[in-house]
This record gives structure tokens, sequence and C-alpha cells, in this order.
């Protein structure tokens, strides 16, 4: 909006030509985005507390858990109004990306928080019914593919692999199914992983740093094209995106760092997990991610292979799932588990960014 405001002011002050670089503008929505959540936290955290929107915890989960029962949830809310605040201020709104990952958002943060109030309402750590939540994902997932598909260019279905100059193949419809898989289980793997205080805000923020300079480079020619990587024209407008929810989940994170004052919940977890699906997409690096958001992706195996195997031999692999409780149980700290994920997941990011150059 500001760049639509100000911008055509520029053959009156010369000064209002900043508003047509991305760093600029993306500097600033991540400013924004910290703000709104360093503002306004505190009054969330009163709100859901007087209103007794506490967190129920899980009756077989870790002892020491039991003392953050109550601890205000749906923390996510302030997450999404941060971010949409600062898209809506600071990118281009002609640009048909930034509604896609509105959409997403706003999409799977109205399904998260259903399901933080229902468990909220019923004083159970089951929230809605798992057949409606996945319809749910499915649905939103399928508007946000039948976007991307029908806005498509020239890379919109071809997959690309880490490592390879080149497309290993043209997806063409099955881009739809694959789309809506990708988004939806970045979204489950991001709530499953939001288990400890900090931990999935920590790891998304590491994720999203990534993705920040992924969009830059892939938005801008003489980058791309130096790196051998898709140049996808209107894409940098999603490193003000990425910053805007850089900026929001460094603010919230002041507040969900041990010992949490509030959770994000579902409704944060599903929403920025199905943001990294729908970046993955756009960005063309559905393969990538699984590097980038490694943490995120092992925590998901680890129930995958908890539930198969106990449902074949009786037995369990780990001692719970998913992993970050297995660490605790075996006596690693809470702080100790988040902090040694978190390296992990730097290291993950890293890797996944020297990809860009080793192909």
């Amino acid at each position: 909006m500001f760049k639509a405001l100000f911008y055509p002011l520029v053959k009156y002050f010369s000064f209002f030509n900043i508003f047509q670089y991305i760093s600029f503008r993306a500097a600033y929505a991540a400013v924004t985005a910290l703000l709104i959540a360093f503002m306004f936290g505190p009054t969330v955290i009163k709100l859901l507390t007087k209103l007794k929107l506490g967190q129920e915890v899980r009756d077989d989960g870790p002892e020491t858990h039991l003392v953050k029962a109550g601890t205000p949830t749906m923390g996510g809310v302030l997450i999404i109004i941060s971010v949409v605040i600062s898209v809506l201020l600071w990118q281009d709104l002609t640009q048909f990306y930034t509604w896609v990952l509105l959409i997403t958002i706003i999409g799977f943060g109205l399904i998260g928080f259903v399901d933080d109030y229902l468990k909220i309402s019923r004083k159970s750590s089951d929230g809605l019914h798992s057949r409606f939540k996945f319809f749910g994902q499915i649905a939103v997932s399928l508007v946000v593919v039948l976007i991307l598909y029908y806005n498509r260019n020239d890379h919109t279905t071809l997959l690309y692999v880490p490592f390879f100059k080149h497309a290993v193949v043209d997806m063409s419809f099955v881009y739809i199914p694959f789309g809506m898989f990708t988004i939806v289980a970045f979204s489950n793997a991001v709530n499953i992983t939001d288990g400890l205080d900090g931990l999935a805000t920590g790891l998304f923020i590491i994720a999203i740093i990534a993705f920040t300079i992924i969009a830059y480079l892939t938005g801008h020619s003489v980058f791309a094209d130096y790196l051998n990587i898709p140049y996808l024209a209107g894409s940098e407008e999603l490193t003000i995106t990425s910053m805007g929810l850089l900026g929001a989940c460094v603010g919230f994170l002041w507040f969900n760092c041990h010992p949490s004052e509030i959770f994000m919940g579902d409704t944060g977890s599903l929403a920025l997990g199905a943001i990294l699906g729908v970046l993955a997409l756009v960005l063309k690096k559905e393969i990538l991610t699984i590097i980038i958001g490694g943490v995120f992706v092992i925590e998901i195996v680890s129930v995958v292979i908890q539930v198969v195997h106990f449902k074949r031999t009786g037995r369990r692999v780990f001692k719970m799932a998913p992993l970050h409780h297995h660490f605790e149980l075996i006596g690693w700290a809470e702080g100790k588990v988040v902090t040694r994920l978190w390296i992990v997941g730097g290291m993950f990011a890293i890797i996944a960014l020297s990809t860009l150059k080793i192909r």
C-alpha cells in the first residue's frame, strides 16, 4: 500500500524513490511486524488469560509439561495479525503472490483457531476431529494450488532438484495433488514440532531467513542467471512477506521462549507450516525445502515411524514421539533440546543455501 501511495510522489520529491526498493520495504516490513508483536503481545496474553483460553496438556506427555497447563494459547493470532498488517502496508498489492500468501496464512490460521478453541472449550488436548481438520487443510490447499496452477508461468509445473541445473520433470496436472501434499505436509510437520517452548518458532525463523534469501535471488534476474536458478518475475515481493514473517516470529519468540508466556497453538503452527509449503511451490524449491525444514521433516517422520512400528510389533522405537519428547525422556532439559534442534536447523539451512551454487 505504501508503494502505491508514496512512489508516485517521486516526480515531486526524489526521496520517495526509496519505496521502489525491495530491500527498503522488506526491512521495514520486518520492523513493522516486530513492533506490532512487541506492542500487542502483553495485551494479547492478558486477554487470553482473562478469557481463560489456556493450553490443555496431553495426559501421556512428559510430567514436566504439567506445569504448562493453563498457559495462554492461540498466540498464532498475534503472528497472523502482525504479518497481515505488515504485508498490506509494505508489499505490492497488485502482485497475485501477495494474495496467495495471505489466503494461505488466514485460511490455515482459521482451521487452527477452530482446533484450539475446541480444545479449550472441551478442556481436552483433542480438538477438531482429525477428519475435519484434514478436510479443511485439503480445501484451503486446493484453492491455493489452483490459483498457482491457473496463473502458472514457464516454471510452475517443473520440478527442480538440488545439485541439478535443470528441471528433472514437468509434472503437468500432477502438480495439483503434489502441491496440495506439499502444503499439507509442511503444515502438519510444523504443527507436530510445536511442542516445546520456542522450538517451532525458532526453527521457523531459521527457515524463513533461508527463504528470504532465496526469494530475493529468484526475483533478481542477474543473481538468478549467475546461480542458474529459475528467474521468476514478481517473486522478489515474497522477500517482503518473508521478512514480515521473520519480524512477527522474532517478536512472538520474545514471549514464547522458555518459560513460555504464550503458545502459538495450532492457529500459528498450521499457518506457518502451510506458508513454508507455498513458498516452496512458488519459488520452485519443493525438494530443497525438505532440507531447509529438515528438523520439521525429521519430527513428522519420527511420528510416522513410531505409529507404523507400534501397530506392527506392539513396541516403540522412541520413548515418545515426536522426537523432541524422546530427548526429554532420556534426560535432556527442555532448553537443551530446543537449543540443539535450533543448531541442527541452522545447519540444514546453511546446507540448503549452499546447493544454490553447487550445481
